[in-house]
């Protein structure tokens, strides 16, 4: 459950945004009707990775892989490379 408040209404009444937090509820904050802030009770316990980056997503925060991750293949050296850094070095 969310609630939203103007800039201006939250600071009229921060006991009671507090209070809202206090009980679970995520406070959203607005600055001429657009979202600028989320004010939402600190979990206590801590999630699990998995149930975190799920939070991340839902946020918007983070866009899950599709593919697992694989290094890049080494890179094939190039000839007369360290020749060339070598002769640009001296001068």
């Amino acid at each position: 459950m969310a609630t939203t408040y103007s800039t201006y209404e939250a600071k009229a009444r921060f006991s009671e945004v507090l209070r809202q937090v206090r009980e679970g509820t995520t406070v959203t904050v607005t600055y001429r009707g657009e979202p600028v802030a989320e004010i939402h009770p600190i979990r206590r316990n801590p999630d699990s990775a998995e149930a975190h980056l799920d939070e991340l997503e839902r946020r918007g925060a983070l866009i899950r892989a599709t593919e697992p991750w694989r290094p890049p293949p080494p890179a094939e050296p190039i000839p007369g490379a360290l020749d060339r850094f070598l002769a640009d070095r001296n001068e």
